[in-house]
């Protein structure tokens, strides 16, 4: 053996090895009984980083674990088109290079490209994969936006459309103007912002606004009916100076405004925030639109037409302030804004026609799911969180303004039902007829007429599917469900473990739950096991402006896949955050040279056995009479039991902590000392009981640091079986 191991040229070898000999991919063999895991797919867009390798890690230590104790077990690889993300980063791209918009391509070229951007970096990010030691299938692997899934997730949508879950409304959304689409309210993030709280005459009234510029929209006056300041304008139309003139709205009484805010008067603008359009429904008022979806205001807004919001804010306020219309502001008043998760752009309120889902008796078949123990957390905590999501779900928008993704499967008979957003915002539907009765067709594909008036004039709706609708559907489309060969799907489904992170239960995993149920009838997993975040030594998220990111791809060339991943999994428990350091991993390196001398020491003494001896044949059921062997063995056992109910009860912190005290402490320090003079003397029951001992302990260490166990086990055993296919030890 080489006195230090080297873990570049050896972690290539080893993994192409596993991969050509096909250890990676199962034979379904019904009388066995199957372990699966859909792997959640990471964005296709970039390199995979720390957090990747923390689930892969999670993940493989699963794999391997229940593939040595002969488990059919499958790991299905994927990777995701992650729709307004990739749509995003590829169009900045874009505009850098070459200085275009997705329209000077058109959306046929746009595609094409994206699809090569998204393929080169999809197979970078797969060996990355590789280089971490994932022993998933490659045979199986699959990408949100292959062909095959068209097929099912059409299928879902007509289903959902024809069972009365999916309509098509004007609803207020969450508009991103640099996106230039609809977001839910899981892709929207809230930060604190200090704006002036403007003070504006209203007639005889005075009320309290921290946009102005919405002014332009406004279709009425609320108060609280029990506000008694204001009782006698209730009911009454007042007349109010205007930027552009004068102005006539009626007071209403609601019971969501709140008397303490401002003034306890409020302007209603429906068409441009939420409690509005939702009071505007309750007291049929106008929805009067005055901010475009570019983000700028509109011709309603006279002279203020082609300004951004900000720029309209400002000078909104300072027109008025000129009319003597704001009678104060308050300069520091801090309030929550809506920003996009993905460009950090302030989100615009806005009223558009969208596609939704009915969430609520899906969430109850969810809930349900979980009640009955049909599906199990690890950790059982965030049981409380998901039922809280799920008893107040909202329905959910599913269609995006994008051209990045699945096409939702819908013709319109001419322009009629396509006289919102879609016009503006994609050139090429200008140039097409306004001919044909308006029909809404939900098809598999495109119709050959209107079957309603027969007519040829169809447009297919060119928004697209939210990319949680498509990944929502991952466990059963990527096992073939609805598809000519249905055997993986018939073997593997409802799979066994969903690994992922807190951060998405409800973006992702609820969302599996309740489409899975809906469309297969059954759980799409037994488990949900659920990690925490990655942070640095002292707990801080890591960001590259705080310098604190540790690139996986980096320290594993500088110490090796099983530091990183011993270090990953070490004094980790399911639902936690993660602390890492380049010094904890670093200390699993050294903990890796431990165990690789520990064989090396092994591997002379067997040397120097069979130079002054015989050949050494070890034997696992020897019972021996020295009370060290017999302790060591004892202790083995136990360890044995104690790492077997731990793996199976996903307690991977605990196998990690017993194992490197075992092999360190136990063995190295204590056993090892105490039989050297014995091995001197070719003592076989000290040399037989360090050896069954040491391999039976790696065995238990493969699935967490997979690389040096293989390279040591074939180093001392002369075996050509390798040990991601070996037995675990009993």
């Amino acid at each position: 053996m080489d006195k230090v191991y080297k873990h570049q040229h050896t972690e290539k070898n080893w993994y192409s090895l596993w991969e050509e000999k096909g250890y990676f991919t199962p034979v379904i063999n019904p009388e066995k009984k199957p372990f699966a895991i859909i792997m959640p797919p990471p964005n296709a867009n970039g390199s995979l980083h720390i957090g990747h390798a923390a689930f892969l890690t999670i993940e493989d230590v699963m794999i391997r674990y229940h593939r040595m104790v002969s488990e059919v077990t499958l790991w299905l690889p994927g990777a995701d088109h992650a729709g307004i993300l990739t749509q995003v980063v590829f169009e900045r791209k874009l505009e850098k290079e070459e200085n275009k918009s997705r329209f000077d391509l058109g959306r046929e070229e746009f595609i094409r490209r994206c699809m090569e951007f998204t393929l080169k970096n999809k197979e970078v990010m797969e060996n990355q994969m590789r280089a971490i030691g994932a022993s998933c299938d490659w045979s199986r692997k699959s990408f949100t936006l292959d062909p095959k899934f068209n097929k099912p997730i059409n299928a879902t949508f007509k289903k959902l459309y024809e069972d009365g879950f999916l309509y098509r409304d004007l609803r207020m959304i969450n508009w991103c103007p640099r996106c230039a689409t609809a977001l839910s309210d899981l892709e929207v993030i809230y930060k604190e912002k200090k704006d002036p709280l403007y003070f504006i005459k209203y007639g005889p009234l005075t009320l309290a606004t921290v946009r102005p510029e919405t002014k332009f929209g406004d279709t009425a006056l609320a108060v609280n009916p029990k506000d008694k300041r204001y009782l006698n304008f209730i009911g009454r139309e007042i007349e109010a100076e205007g930027l552009l003139g004068k102005m006539k709205f009626k007071v209403i009484a609601d019971p969501a405004v709140d008397p303490k805010f401002g003034t306890g008067v409020v302007k209603v603008t429906p068409a441009h925030d939420p409690d509005d359009f939702a009071m505007g429904l309750r007291h049929n008022l106008e929805v009067r639109q005055v901010i475009g979806f570019d983000g700028k205001l509109n011709e309603k807004t006279g002279p203020f037409k082609g300004l951004t919001v900000r720029e309209a804010r400002i000078k909104t306020a300072s027109d008025m302030e000129k009319k003597g219309l704001i009678v104060k502001k308050d300069t520091e008043y801090i309030h929550n804004i809506a920003i996009c998760e993905r460009c950090q752009t302030v989100i615009e309120p806005m009223v558009s026609l969208q596609w939704f889902i009915r969430t609520k008796s899906l969430a109850e078949m969810a809930i349900k799911a979980v009640q009955k123990g049909e599906i199990r957390f690890i950790p059982k905590s965030f049981v409380k969180n998901y039922n809280i999501w799920m008893e107040n779900i909202r329905d959910w928008c599913i269609s995006r303004q994008l051209w990045w993704g699945h096409q939702i499967p819908v013709w319109y008979c001419g322009k009629k039902n396509l006289s919102d957003l879609q016009l503006t915002m994609n050139p090429e539907l200008k140039k097409i007829k306004n001919e044909g009765c308006g029909e809404i067709i939900v098809a598999d594909e495109k119709p050959r007429t209107c079957p309603k008036c027969q007519k040829k004039n169809l447009i297919r709706d060119p928004d697209t599917l939210d990319t949680w609708f498509s990944s929502g559907q991952w466990p059963y489309t990527t096992l073939n469900f609805d598809q000519e060969n249905v055997s993986d799907y018939e073997y593997f489904y409802p799979t066994t473990v969903m690994e992922t992170g807190y951060e998405i239960l409800f973006f992702w995993v609820a969302r599996m739950i309740m489409l899975g149920l809906y469309s297969t009838g059954k759980v799409p997993f037994k488990i949900v096991y659920l990690h925490g975040l990655v942070r640095d030594a002292l707990g801080t998220k890591m960001s590259k402006s705080k310098g604190n990111v540790i690139d996986p791809l980096t320290v594993i060339d500088k110490y090796g896949a099983d530091s990183l991943r011993m270090a990953l999994v070490y004094g980790t428990s399911p639902g936690s955050d993660v602390k890492l350091s380049e010094k904890k991993i670093e200390a699993m390196r050294n903990f890796g040279n431990k165990i690789w001398n520990m064989a090396r020491f092994i591997k002379m003494n067997i040397e120097f056995f069979e130079k002054n001896s015989k050949k050494f044949t070890p034997d696992q059921k020897y019972i021996p009479s020295d009370n060290d062997d017999k302790n060591l063995l004892k202790n083995l056992d136990k360890l044995i039991k104690l790492v077997t109910d731990n793996m199976n009860s996903y307690r991977f912190a605990i196998v990690s902590e017993k194992l490197y005290n075992f092999l360190w402490h136990e063995m190295a320090d204590k056993y090892m000392e105490q039989v050297k003079d014995r091995l001197r003397n070719n003592d076989w029951s000290a040399l037989n009981t360090l050896y069954v001992t040491f391999i039976s302990s790696i065995k238990m260490l493969h699935p967490i640091m997979p690389f040096i166990t293989e390279e040591i086990n074939k180093q001392l055993t002369g075996e050509e079986k390798p040990l991601i296919i070996s037995p675990w030890p009993k």
